[in-house]
């Protein structure tokens, strides 16, 4: 507990030094107010709009996007993922369109998704979901066709079936992997949903930044930014958490610390 304690306050030594020489440069008028307000300032704006309500509508429903977006993106890319890993016919079938996909930019898919599903939620969630799924997909592919094939020779020495080769050998095995991958995904998704709120969004912080930007409120663009940095960090660390956990019977750098 005490370690933890250490490297949380080592981790905010930078964070919190920064903001004190933003504070003072603003303070001591090096920066101007309209261009960067201070961090005092940008508090102030966040406190408002936690007194009146707007920041919990606004961040529930950026977390709903994210939190649907990632978990369809993540099954689907588990689904198609395993098939294209254990499988060769299914790489074969399957993964040279995927991977042209990929190449596509993110903003491309908005008119498309936008005159299929309209401005509602599905397209935004769809959106997020195709940005998790790649990294995932990708994780989850590659951990599967890296595991050590003397381990499958073994599981057949032991007359394993194909279930217990998957359940005993190949998921343990490419676990890292997909725990690195689901990180990735998470990570595009709260990129995704900038993209998702910033056309056709009336709520979520994404459309805060459009009305930062339209009311001349850089104190508000700047909050917005900082909510989706700490929202961010807060899930990946939770993920973060989790893969510790599941990853405690490896013998590696990380768990001799």
């Amino acid at each position: 507990m005490k370690n933890k304690l250490n490297l949380i306050g080592l981790g905010l030594i930078l964070p919190v030094l920064l903001i004190t020489i933003w504070e003072a440069a603003a303070r001591f008028g090096l920066i101007e107010s309209y261009l960067l307000p201070a961090p005092s300032t940008v508090v102030v704006s966040v406190v408002e709009m936690a007194q009146d309500g707007s920041l919990w509508t606004h961040v529930s429903i950026t977390l709903y996007r994210v939190g649907a977006g990632f978990l369809i993106g993540t099954a689907a890319a588990l689904l198609i993922g395993a098939a294209v890993g254990y499988f060769k016919q299914a790489e074969r079938l399957l993964d040279p369109i995927l991977q042209a996909f990929r190449s596509i930019p993110s903003l491309a898919w908005v008119p498309l998704f936008l005159l299929w599903m309209g401005i509602g939620e599905p397209s935004k969630v769809t959106l997020i979901a195709v940005g998790v799924f790649f990294p995932v997909y990708l994780n989850i592919v590659s951990g599967i066709q890296g595991v050590d094939r003397k381990l499958i020779e073994v599981g057949k020495v032991y007359n394993f079936n194909s279930l217990q080769l998957v359940r005993r050998i190949i998921l343990p095995a490419s676990l890292p992997s997909f725990l690195v991958g689901i990180r990735s995904g998470l990570g595009l998704g709260w990129m995704f949903v900038v993209a998702a709120e910033l056309l056709g969004a009336s709520e979520g912080l994404g459309y805060l930044l459009v009305l930062g930007q339209n009311t001349s409120s850089p104190e508000l663009i700047i909050a917005s930014i900082i909510l989706f940095a700490g929202l961010g960090k807060g899930t990946d660390s939770l993920l973060k958490g989790i893969e510790s956990r599941s990853l405690r019977w490896q013998d590696n750098l990380q768990n001799a610390k």
